[in-house]
């Protein structure tokens, strides 16, 4: 076994994988949790009624909010057109992208996919971001824990943090 090399202080740093692609005009519009789960209990079902979209890729573990679909952010950016024909087909006015905190790919993917909505000069769709992400939703209580799929509650106990 060879020891890791250190990084020579004039090396470059590996470029993150968004930056491939071009910065959202548009910043991200926010939805929060409780907003989300008034949904869920007036019969809005994910899917149907708006699309829930799990950004997570290395980090997908402790469950997903019922309904979401899993589309890694990595992936995300060439199959933004494709996406919005799909959703806009199916009469979907909301879409909903979370990650860990959606601080970083939440936000840039509901930034994306909003350019993309102007782009296409679509006033009826929208494209949010969740407030504080899974992580907000998997500590919000017993109501937003039951309204997820795979919780596991070691993931998210303040012990594992």
């Amino acid at each position: 076994m060879t020891a890791k090399q250190p990084v020579a202080a004039n090396e470059e740093q590996p470029k993150p994988w968004h930056a491939a692609y071009p910065a959202s005009r548009n910043a991200a519009s926010w939805v929060t949790r409780q907003t989300l789960l008034s949904w869920m209990k007036k019969g809005k079902v994910a899917g149907k009624d708006f699309v829930l979209v799990d950004l997570r890729r290395t980090d997908f573990e402790g469950g997903t909010i019922h309904g979401s679909i899993n589309l890694p952010a990595q992936s995300l950016y060439p199959t933004i057109p494709a996406l919005y024909t799909l959703f806009s087909k199916a009469g979907i006015s909301s879409v909903i992208w979370y990650c860990g905190s959606s601080r970083g790919r939440g936000s840039r993917a509901a930034g994306w996919f909003s350019d993309y909505i102007q782009d296409q000069k679509d006033t009826e769709m929208e494209s949010y971001a969740l407030e504080e992400g899974i992580k907000g939703w998997a500590t919000g209580g017993e109501e937003y824990v039951k309204l997820m799929d795979e919780y596991d509650a070691s993931v998210w106990s303040l012990e594992s943090k």
